[in-house]
């Protein structure tokens, strides 16, 4: 693997997470300037710590079973020109979104 190759990428990174960083501040700074009444600002603080937890359990769910797959592939011998490598892996990341969705739907059905 070429670690050249990582460095842009993370730089791209954190440059996309400040920018969310900055813009989250500043629409919290001007409803605070603004007067926002405080129900609107309590229910956007909840409705962006529920969003919290959930992206959470997405990359939980989507990291542990992509863990699973590549212990499958470990123990089935597979190498990375064989199709049924990348298909376990495509699809165990499937099946974590797939169950993060009907999980979140769940939640937010409560």
């Amino acid at each position: 693997m070429d670690f050249a190759l990582l460095v842009p990428i993370s730089a791209f990174i954190a440059v996309v997470m400040a920018i969310k960083i900055i813009f989250d501040s500043r629409l919290r700074r001007r409803l605070a300037e603004t007067n926002a009444s405080e129900a609107l600002i309590k229910s956007m603080l909840e409705a962006d710590e529920q969003s919290r937890r959930l992206s959470a359990l997405k990359w939980g769910l989507v990291l542990t079973l992509l863990g699973v797959a590549f212990g499958l592939i470990s123990a089935l011998h597979l190498d990375s020109n064989n199709p049924g490598t990348w298909g376990l892996l495509i699809g165990a990341a499937g099946v974590g979104m797939l169950a993060y969705h009907a999980i979140a739907n769940r939640v937010r059905g409560e």
